[in-house]
């Protein structure tokens, strides 16, 4: 599989269970992206320092914006344990995303990384010298240090401007992540896929912050084109992430793999 993939860019903000728009968005034109955008970390076969459960700061940030680490208390280090870098919407923190999705880590005994953009978005380059993704390398690579991943059980999601960056990062490393999970998306953006990732898209029929025929729609048929394996869940209601849509997520990360070849 080859090629670029590139649609337009939207800034957007927070998940929310409801349904209530947010006004306060901006539209800009996608910036270029490097053909780059790799992550380098990788899970360790032996955790050198075993970390502990529960709630952590990331600790990385430097006094800037840092991130989450939340590990569920399910975990046993005889056990590697799915995980799941998470990534907020513009002018979002760690904070939010986890609120919305703590229950579902723990009922999935699921690994937690929600890193903090350096800015207020994600800056959509992917770039050698990009801040963000050297930022989530480094807090993979301390999180694969001290816990023991099931390598075939990494994914990357995100919600809005955050599900955009998930969608171009998870398939500029589809070798890492064998699943993106992108919940309301405004584009995607990436000029040298590796690996063939598993997608799944969820998007409301009701968005007025992404209006859904314009972004999640068109990112589908645009992934199903570059032959991808994507399902598509279109809900009822605006620019947020609904219980029952993480719910449906969860039960597609259980989904066996269908047969994809890459080309």
């Amino acid at each position: 599989m080859s090629g670029a993939l590139a649609l337009g860019l939207t800034h957007c903000g927070t998940p929310r269970t409801v349904t209530r728009e947010d006004p306060a968005t901006q539209v800009q034109a996608a910036p270029p992206v490097s053909t780059d955008g790799r992550v380098h970390a990788r899970p360790s076969a032996a955790v050198t320092e075993p970390g502990l459960v529960g709630l952590h700061p990331l600790g990385l940030g430097g006094g800037k914006r840092d991130g989450l680490l939340y590990v569920p208390r399910s975990y046993r280090q005889e056990h590697p344990a799915p995980l799941m870098v998470l990534l907020h919407g513009a002018m979002g923190n760690a904070a939010q995303m986890l609120e919305v999705t703590q229950a579902l880590a723990e009922a999935e005994g699921l690994i937690l990384v929600i890193p903090e953009s350096r800015g207020v978005t994600w800056d959509h380059k992917l770039a050698t010298g990009s801040e963000d993704l050297a930022f989530i390398d480094r807090a993979l690579t301390h999180v694969f240090a001290r816990y023991a991943v099931a390598k075939e059980q990494l994914s990357v999601a995100g919600f809005s401007d955050g599900a955009s960056y998930a969608l171009a990062l998870g398939i500029l490393n589809g070798d890492l992540f064998p699943r993106i999970l992108a919940f309301s998306p405004g584009f995607v953006h990436a000029a040298d896929p590796r690996g063939v990732p598993r997608v799944f898209i969820a998007h409301g029929d009701k968005d007025a912050v992404l209006p859904v025929e314009k972004s999640g729609r068109r990112i589908v048929a645009e992934l199903g084109a570059a032959g991808f394996d994507v399902r598509y869940l279109e809900f009822a209601g605006g620019h947020s992430l609904p219980p029952d849509v993480l719910r449906a997520a969860a039960l597609w990360l259980h989904e066996p793999a269908s047969p994809v070849s890459a080309e």
